[in-house]
């Protein structure tokens, strides 16, 4: 028999050597978990900012010449100013202070010694002492109370990720052998301790959260899929196409990130469906033809239907790969393997388990009532589903305009849901890292900076440095955000006499005087200098129109000739992110509908039938932005997807529901019987296949990331709409297209009853 397509060669190839592909398919799964190995977690700039990008390079280039991460030492006591205490810090300092990748320690301690002629303190009376001749603001700053001080650890500027990663654990060892004395707490923290930490819970949160997928998958299938054999075969096989796509990612370099994880329990709850048919087409067929015949039908029939239902869900995702944002294209494009990898595996593993293990259908009747109630029950929520069609489908326009109304709301709404890029409150809230943090930003008080980074041919050229020193001085005066401002400037006219050096000479005299920790931090060369901005502590939008501000005042008191300036830091990385998320979710959404649109017309062929789908998705999406309205859930990375992600979600059960009303009309069924029982023969499967994906979502709701389990909400609720515009908007779609098409003769359903 001559060979015309993959999937007929696929099916000679299980049916004749199912032994031999079950062998390779077992070696694939033992690959991937090879790859698995290799997967790695990421945090930081890096998720939300390309570093290809103009933006991006300007961050990178400050983070790795100015920036200096700091650790904190949280030092708590019934009293921190007890000589034994101070006496261990000093000792801690010392250690620390040699320790790798440490360019600065300060503390207490270097007050109390430089307020007592150089030495510590031994005494309780020269202890309070030195502390009667400090400043009030100065003291309070490292000891807020006698409970707790403070030690400030600077880290060597431009350290990667990993590197500081190493720098905490050091930190956390040198602690852990300090032998404190009795009632000393000393804790590590910081923004790199957040980020090492963050990723820790990142990795664990992966692992709850497809453990939680994992069961809910077990109790859907065996809820709604336990008239056939085997039926945990696809709980079984979605597991493995996670292993394939684990696999991918690892051998791919791709890294996993905040908005990630969230991918995995979305693959487990749309993978499901492709095992289910595939078992579900499998298990029909074996009832009437030999093993052999049913695989290779399930493959060459079952095999490219479901592909273009895989590959419509792929068009959702593929829209994210537009996004500015890594961490949202990096959600696309794992939900793009993952899902590929379920399709593959379960294209190849349902008919090649079945002829390998001789299955044997379940018997069709059964004398106990169970099954009789089952079956009964199952033909009563057919019969509802037919009569709601049917009323559906005799009344359209009312049904349409109501629907569509509820949509326009939603897209108005839609503009006032906020934009939430605040890191800390999609992290755990209990998470030890963020505690401490908080706790010591209450105690130095606002440690908010914005940095004005400036590049030219010579950054110390007097007139440069003239107009630093100016520009600094105005915005501290007229933004009232910012509290105060540093750069070499001001260090120049520091260190010749209070005023700004008028000459080269002077200029080159007055820097040899700054010391060299103190010109590292702010110059680099002749070529690149930092003016840093202090800020009081404000809301990301709040911060947005501070920085639109900066950037007006750059725009008319430009710098000289050959000199440029521009806002960067972490701070205007997740300002930006606000408008990037609202223009970018938008962005997203349309061509998700392009995408969907496109690839059906290049199916159907036909104008009206392409578009017939995506006109109940458009109306869901509206759905979606009034119940994110409703509920107070905001935009994240993550929820930014949703648009995308119900168009391809939701587009496979509108599909499946226009092609068996085009099936039946095919039969010779006029337009209303037509599509009352396409909705009812197979609204039953759309159900319980969205039910099975709803409890593959509903996963993320426990994860202890915020953002994550609000996301989970949505989806969860999206789903729900998804089944209603199928089995209600959808049908009535279908009428209205049909009249147009100039099929709407005998549109009176033949059963009064319903």
């Amino acid at each position: 028999m001559a060979l015309h397509t993959p999937y007929e060669y696929l099916a000679d190839v299980v049916t004749r050597r199912p032994k031999a592909v079950l062998f390779l398919v077992g070696v694939v799964l033992f690959t991937s978990l090879l790859g698995t190995t290799f997967v790695t977690m990421q945090t930081g700039s890096e998720t939300y900012m390309d570093k290809n990008t103009e933006r991006g390079m300007l961050l990178d280039k400050y983070s790795s010449t100015f920036q200096s991460d700091s650790l904190m030492l949280l030092v708590e006591s019934d009293d921190v100013l007890d000589p034994a205490v101070l006496a261990y810090m000093n000792r801690l300092q010392e250690d620390v202070a040699n320790q790798r990748y440490v360019s600065g320690v300060s503390s207490v301690v270097d007050l109390a010694r430089g307020m007592n002629g150089g030495t510590m303190p031994s005494t309780s009376a020269e202890i309070e002492m030195a502390r009667q001749k400090l400043p009030p603001e100065v003291f309070s700053r490292y000891v807020p109370s006698n409970l707790m001080t403070i030690m400030v650890v600077t880290l060597e500027p431009g350290l990667s990720q990993d590197v500081q990663a190493t720098a905490v654990t050091n930190l956390e060892s040198i602690v852990s052998i300090s032998s404190p004395p009795p009632g000393v707490r000393v804790v590590v923290t910081g923004d790199p301790a957040f980020q090492q930490q963050m990723g820790e819970e990142m990795g664990q949160s992966m692992g709850t959260l497809i453990m939680v997928a994992m069961v809910l998958m077990v109790i859907a299938v065996g809820l709604f899929f336990s008239h056939v054999r085997y039926r945990f075969l696809s709980v079984l096989i979605v597991a493995s196409g996670l292993i394939l796509t684990f696999g991918i990612i690892g051998f791919s370099g791709l890294p996993i990130t905040m908005v990630t994880i969230g991918a995995f329990p979305v693959l487990i709850g749309i993978g499901i469906d492709y095992a289910i048919q595939f078992h579900a087409r499998f298990d029909e067929e074996a009832r009437t033809s030999t093993l052999a015949e049913a695989a290779r039908t399930t493959i060459t029939r079952s095999g490219p239907s479901i592909l273009y239902a895989m590959l419509s869900t792929s068009m959702g995702f593929l829209a994210l790969l537009i996004s500015p944002v890594p961490m949202i294209r990096s959600f696309g494009l794992v939900c793009v393997i993952g899902v590929a990898s379920c399709y593959l595996v379960a294209l190849v593993a349902v008919p090649t388990v079945g002829v390998m293990f001789r299955y044997r259908p379940k018997a069709g009747e059964n004398s106990g009532n169970t099954q009789n109630e089952k079956k009964h029950a199952m033909e009563s929520y057919n019969d509802f589903l037919g009569k709601l069609a049917g009323k559906v489908a005799r009344h359209p326009v009312p049904i349409l305009i109501l629907c569509a109304l509820i949509a326009f709301v939603g897209f108005q709404m839609d503009n006032e849901i906020v934009i939430n890029t605040n890191e800390d409150t999609f992290v755990p809230p209990d998470m030890p890292a963020i505690i401490d943090l908080k706790k010591v930003s209450r105690t130095m008080g606002s440690t908010s900076s914005l940095p004005l980074y400036v590049r030219g041919d010579n950054v110390l050229d007097v007139e440069a440095v003239s107009w630093m020193y100016q520009f600094q001085e105005y915005e501290v005066i007229h933004n009232d955000k910012i509290t105060g401002s540093r750069s070499i400037a001001n260090y120049l006219a520091e260190y010749n006499g209070g005023i700004l050096p008028r000459t080269s000479a002077e200029m080159d005299t007055a820097l040899e005087k700054i010391p060299a920790e103190i010109r590292k931090r702010y110059i680099s060369g002749n070529s690149e200098a930092i003016i840093e901005f202090s800020t009081v502590d404000m809301e990301n939008e709040v911060a947005m129109s501070m920085i639109e501000n900066v950037r007006r005042d750059l725009s008319w008191n430009q710098p000289p000739p050959g000199i440029t300036a521009g806002v960067t830091g972490m701070g205007e990385m997740f300002t930006n992110l606000i408008d990037e998320i609202g223009k970018g979710k938008t962005q997203m959404t349309f061509l998700a509908f392009i995408l969907i649109f496109v690839f059906l017309l290049l199916v159907y062929r036909k104008f009206g039938k392409a578009a017939t789908p995506v006109i109940p998705i458009m109306m869901i999406v509206g759905w979606n932005g009034l119940i994110m309205y409703v509920l107070g859930i905001d935009y994240t990375p993550m929820t930014a997807t949703l648009g995308s992600m119900t168009i391809g979600v939701a587009s496979e059960y509108t599909i499946l529901i226009m092609e068996r009303a085009y099936e039946e009309r095919a039969r010779g069924c006029d337009l209303v019987p037509a599509i009352t029982r396409g909705v009812q023969q197979i609204g039953t499967a759309i159900t319980v296949s969205g039910m099975t994906t709803v409890f593959g979502f509903a996963a993320l709701i426990v994860s202890s990331f915020n953002m994550i389990s609000n996301f989970g909400v949505v989806t969860v609720i999206t789903v729900g709409f998804s089944l209603i515009g199928a089995i209600i908007v959808m049908p009535a779609v279908l009428v209205l297209v049909g009249r147009l098409e100039g099929d709407g003769r005998h549109e009176k359903d033949p059963d009064p009853s319903s």
